[in-house]
């Protein structure tokens, strides 16, 4: 005779009958899948092997849908065997899913969403990057002057990811990525009214987009750390700054058709209203975690729990995180300032090469805007394929046995190392095409980060990823406001944007190495001080 268990738990390194063991020993669960060892004087079992591990192609089957419906070959005279507390050691493993599984999976929908999210985030931002030639010529702006235009955004980005990346670690993802993208988009649709009435207006409407847009990261983070086991945390933020980089394509390409027909504000009016509509999609239609979900099937939420690395005490900390942060002891560890490095570098290169190439194509190759805009295009659609394609590698990597530091230096090395080479085959390059191709390697190279610093975030300190991704994210607008600025005024005064591009291209090499000395992929204890 046999009972079935009546409750179970599973995590990533075992599985534990709590209650009602099965009888007898020496038994085969499915006849093919386990094997149990007990001692024959104390009735103890000793021992659970893993026969075979179980391939069915539905990755959802759960250890705990074998318990249900056991298949024991029994002996009557061994039914007194003591069961309690059977460590099954082996079984953390589900069938990995297929591409379709993955695809059509309710977490990909999720992360969707975030990267819809976050294409409107880049769309509404680099808009002004186009509009900025018609305004400067209509008010007469000096390339100094349009720099400090373009850069109105990060003062507000500058303030918001600190306190933004501590509310999404205390309220969660869903309700502060609403609110963000709610007030980013109202930001856009004022900027026309703004910009006709009067400089500081325009400049404040700024401002507000970036207060708004410095809490995007942070919640893609969040949404991430909650949805997606480590295993496909690459693959995750891949697809969602895919969404990022398509934003800067979409706005590039579409924002001159639109002032062509429907002058300056044509664009900030369509993708203001187009983040409206978001919003009532995100609130309606998705959920903060897994286990709160409507839409999620038993076996996907089962999956991602068993595969989800020390979930519930994560769970936990996240529920438990302090309003105000242990900022002191953050700041302590080298690993922080690896992540804090990496990030300005990023964002050094990422707004110059997004504010200033428009410009740029326009000044040495003497394109006009549509086809400057087009040409800086290109790359970021090239951005967006490769990250994806590069999270997969990433994941590969992992689940093939590399460690997660080693994973997460190579990835970033090649985030790092590849746009500076590239950046200066850009430098020497002679026509519009070949400098767009050299572009476009830099940028699709530059997709690698991530999958190193930006994944990373989540695995030093997954309790206080929001945190420190704003923390990481203030040092990085820093840099990109000098950058941003500063390539105007080193325009002005070198008369060279080469020469520039050449500064960044170092600055790249050096962040590389600072990163691949002092980053881990391992936990690192922020809650003492030592």
């Amino acid at each position: 005779m046999y009972r079935s268990p009546t409750a179970a738990h599973f995590s990533p390194a075992t599985a534990t009958i709590l209650q009602n063991p099965i009888k007898p020993p020496h038994t085969i669960f499915n006849q093919s899948f386990f094997h149990l060892t007990t001692n024959s004087k104390t009735k103890k079992v000793i021992q659970f092997h893993q026969i075979k591990k179980p391939t069915n192609n539905n990755f959802g089957l759960s250890f705990h849908y074998l318990l249900r419906k056991p298949q024991i070959s029994v002996s009557a005279a061994e039914e007194d065997v003591n069961y309690d507390n059977v460590a099954l050691s082996g079984f953390d493993d589900f069938s990995e899913p297929s591409f379709m599984e993955f695809i059509t999976s309710e977490r990909v929908k999720v992360v969707a969403m975030v990267g819809l999210a976050l294409a409107l985030c880049n769309a509404d931002r680099v808009v002004m990057s186009v509009a900025v030639v018609p305004l400067s010529l209509s008010h007469g702006w000096s390339q100094s002057f349009a720099g400090v235009v373009q850069s109105s955004f990060l003062w507000g980005y500058l303030i918001s990811p600190i306190a933004g990346g501590t509310l999404v670690d205390y309220y969660g993802g869903k309700v502060i990525m609403a609110c963000g993208v709610a007030l980013w988009s109202m930001a856009t649709f004022l900027t026309p009214w703004a910009a006709e009435n009067s400089l500081w207006a325009l400049l404040s409407m700024r401002a507000l987009l970036g207060v708004a847009e410095g809490v995007a990261l942070p919640c893609m983070n969040n949404m991430i750390a909650r949805w997606f086991p480590q295993t496909e945390r690459s693959r995750a933020v891949g697809l969602a700054m895919a969404g990022f980089q398509l934003g800067s394509a979409i706005g590039l390409t579409l924002s001159p058709i639109l002032m062509s027909r429907g002058g300056v504000g044509g664009p900030f009016i369509i993708f203001g209203l187009s983040g409206f509509l978001w919003v009532l999609v995100w609130v309606s239609a998705t959920s903060s975690t897994p286990e709160r979900s409507g839409q999620i099937t038993k076996y996907e939420l089962e999956y991602i729990q068993s595969k989800r690395k020390q979930s519930a005490k994560v769970e936990s900390q996240m529920k438990t995180a302090k309003m105000i942060p242990p900022f002191r002891r953050l700041l302590s560890k080298l690993p922080t300032w690896s992540l804090i490095v990496a990030n300005s570098m990023h964002s050094w290169g990422f707004f110059v090469i997004l504010s200033w190439m428009p410009i740029y194509f326009k000044t040495i190759y003497h394109v006009d805007l549509r086809q400057a805009a087009w040409f800086s295009a290109v790359p970021w659609s090239m951005m967006a394929l490769v990250g994806y394609f590069a999270g997969v590698f990433s994941d590969k990597l992992i689940q093939s046995g590399m460690t997660v530091t080693l994973t997460r230096k190579i990835m970033q090395s090649i985030g790092f190392v590849g746009p500076g080479i590239a950046l200066i085959g850009l430098i020497m390059a002679k026509s519009p095409v070949i400098a767009s191709a050299w572009l476009t390697l830099a940028v699709g190279l530059k997709s690698f980060s991530h999958c190193g610093f930006l994944v990373n975030l989540q695995e030093i300190a997954p309790q206080y990823s929001g945190v420190l991704h704003g923390m990481s994210n203030t040092a990085g607008t820093l840099a990109a406001i000098i950058g941003t600025v500063g390539a105007g005024y080193f325009v002005e005064l070198v008369g060279s944007f080469q020469g520039f591009l050449l500064l960044t291209a170092v600055l790249y090499f050096s962040a590389a190495m600072f990163w691949n000395i002092f980053s881990t992929g391992e936990r690192v204890n922020f809650d003492e001080d030592r």
